[in-house]
């Protein structure tokens, strides 16, 4: 099977920091990467260039049909943007952040994207953002606001939300990170239901027993580099002793 995502030699500095060196993977349809590491190890840098929130400075991101040369952007403003946007139409991003819109009810929330990004009839984005929301356990909060959810419902809205544009790829930064213990995991069996049903996603996270369940792939980053890839025996019986020590440390900390 030939892989859905493919990164090659990505590459990107801020100032003096190195913050990804020559990093590479790719992943096949219906499958679950998961990135971990220790802070700024560059995780997240990764899972936004796929997404082109963030430019490498080299380096190729190509997601389905489209493929993005960052060291070798088109020139004209128009062009480069209409570029960055195809690519970033093949996946939805789930944040740290539930970054919902405030003043409009979870339906809203949903359909805003698919309604005026893509424009599709509004109708039809009630009736799939419906069948999303009770997919993710929210069925009859379609008019909640969001001051009305717990962090959880509302991490699994923007969950919906991400899912609503039909993405080829879901890419989740860190999607528990900011939500109470007990919260955890509500959304975390939401996502495990999303690698069950097929959906192909790359997850960023330090939930070491989730992505024991949920990885077919794992890379391991250290200092800007894959310093260890696998599949879900790198959570259980690391090669590296960084990567030990890394993951010693966090199931310790609970």
């Amino acid at each position: 099977m030939s892989a859905l995502i493919r990164a090659e030699g990505l590459r990107k500095s801020f100032g003096d920091q190195e913050v990804l060196r020559d990093v590479g993977f790719e992943a096949e349809p219906g499958t679950c990467t998961v990135l971990l590491g220790p802070s700024g190890s560059g995780k997240t840098t990764v899972l936004r260039s796929l997404n082109a929130l963030a430019e490498p400075d080299s380096g190729t991101v190509r997601i389905g049909d489209v493929e993005v040369d960052y060291g070798a952007l088109p020139r004209a403003a128009r062009e480069r943007r209409a570029l960055l946007r195809r690519l970033r139409s093949r996946s939805g991003m789930v944040f740290q952040s539930h970054n919902l819109f405030p003043h409009r009810t979870v339906l809203g929330n949903v359909i805003e994207g698919p309604v005026r990004a893509q424009g599709v009839d509004h109708d039809e984005a009630v009736h799939a953002a419906r069948e999303l929301l009770a997919q993710v356990g929210l069925a009859g909060r379609e008019d909640a606001y969001p001051s009305q959810l717990s962090g959880g419902q509302q991490q699994r809205v923007g969950i919906a939300r991400a899912l609503a544009l039909r993405p080829e790829v879901v890419l989740f930064d860190e999607p528990t990170s900011a939500l109470d213990p007990e919260l955890v995991g509500e959304v975390l069996g939401v996502v495990r239901d999303l690698a069950a049903t097929g959906w192909t996603m790359v997850i960023v996270t330090h939930e070491v027993r989730f992505a024991r369940d949920v990885a077919d792939q794992v890379l391991f980053l250290d200092g800007g580099v894959v310093a260890e890839r696998g599949g879900p025996e790198v959570l259980s019986d690391p090669v590296t002793e960084r990567a030990r020590q890394f993951l010693r440390r966090v199931l310790e900390a609970g």
